[in-house]
């Protein structure tokens, strides 16, 4: 392979998980991160949770000794702007370019932002560690917020700030919190929670406005109530980040467009993580915003970037998890909004579903209930018959 080696455009765990597989398959030769951010790579669930509770100032994902001791050049604060597929090079923020052999993609997400609400100050999104940090110093000082969006990263933002002591109304379009991703019966499940924990749940509304002079001060509603607020959090999603990949001739659309492992529409580059959209061996494509797939993909993409045919499958039950107050909400396998639910267990607090799709099970979500939303694993992987799973 040329000396330049393998380029990872990227600072998140997809890129360093990658260049640590590279490496553990025993490629020797050249690997260059490039990122955007300022920081080592870090792990993100915290930075909605403990990090900003201030309960944790550190979620770097390896030591400093880690890039040097596998001979990995870690490039912060200067990330990729474009790629010449051609010349296969890629220009960083600098005006530099780098040369590669094989191109990672591993840019993750850009979080969405409402432009009609203005620029005011008080006004956060939860991404990176600085947005984190910025969000916990606002709470600080803050008596009032509103969260708009009431998926995964609104909620936790919410549940946080209310142990800080702030006042949090949600404001989400949609019939209950989560209801895009999990339906309405385990959403409204969620906004139990959260009401039970002092949270005002608003849900089938939107956000019409924000005012105030220089900072937020009243947030206007679109049905015309108006809630006062010296803080309001942006929850309502992100977008992968492949801008930068305009005019490159690299298919986009919903993310990276791949194939079953990993392989873009341009020779020799790849894309993994959050940013990736993967097409399954069974033909269903799909672009999964979890920890725990970022790892398998890895262990799919690294063997064949280097010519070997990997072991590993993406098509096996999937897992992420979502920490809100005292309770652990765990999503196995694929629960999707349109599927058929089957509460097994809610005693008021704490739950478990069964999610059923073309008969078979085709996911677990529990509030609360750790072992036995993981003892589904090997029942969802073999598709079992919901009228088994229920019988047991």
């Amino acid at each position: 392979m040329p000396e330049h080696g393998i380029v990872i455009v990227g600072g998140g765990l997809a890129a360093v998980r990658t260049a640590e597989e590279l490496r553990r398959e025993e490629y020797s030769g050249p690997i260059t991160i490039v990122s955007d951010e300022t920081r080592p790579p870090y792990d993100r669930p915290p930075l909605t949770k403990e990090v900003l509770r201030g309960e944790r100032d550190d979620t770097t994902l390896e030591p400093p000794e880690f890039y040097a001791t596998h001979d990995i050049d870690l490039r912060l604060g200067c990330g990729a702007r474009g790629v010449d597929t051609e010349a296969r090079t890629v220009t960083l923020a600098d005006g530099s370019t780098l040369a590669y052999a094989q191109l990672v993609i591993a840019t993750g997400l850009v979080p969405r932002r409402i432009p009609s609400l203005g620029d005011l100050d008080g006004i956060r999104v939860v991404r990176s560690f600085e947005d984190s940090l910025l969000l916990r110093g606002d709470a600080a000082a803050a008596r009032r917020a509103v969260v708009v969006g009431a998926g995964f990263i609104g909620s936790e933002a919410a549940a946080s700030l209310r142990k800080l002591g702030v006042g949090v109304v949600i404001v989400e379009p949609q019939p209950t919190p989560l209801a895009a991703v999990l339906g309405t019966q385990i959403g409204e499940m969620v906004a139990r929670l959260h009401r039970a924990n002092g949270v005002d749940v608003r849900c089938g509304v939107g956000v019409a406005e924000v005012r105030g002079d220089g900072r937020v001060e009243t947030v206007v509603l679109d049905d015309g109530s108006e809630l006062a607020a010296d803080l309001v959090v942006l929850g309502v999603g992100s977008t992968p980040a492949t801008g930068w990949l305009d005019g490159s001739g690299i298919e986009v659309g919903n993310g990276v467009l791949c194939d079953a492992i990993g392989r873009t529409s341009a020779p020799d580059v790849w894309a993994v993580g959050d940013v990736a959209f993967w097409r399954g061996h069974d033909g269903h494509q799909s672009r999964v915003e979890h920890w725990s797939n970022v790892v398998t993909q890895v262990r799919v993409m690294v063997p064949n970037m280097l010519g070997r045919e990997s072991l590993h499958d993406v098509a096996v039950p999937g897992y992420f998890w979502s920490d809100q107050y005292d309770v652990k909400i765990q999503c196995l396998g694929e629960p999707g909004a349109g599927d058929t639910v089957h509460v097994v267990e809610d005693d008021g607090h704490k739950f478990l579903a069964y999610y059923e799709r073309d008969g078979v099970l085709a996911g677990v979500v529990g509030g609360g209930r750790p072992g036995k939303v993981m003892a589904m694993r090997a029942k969802i992987a073999a598709r079992a018959p919901i009228s088994e799973v229920l019988a047991t």
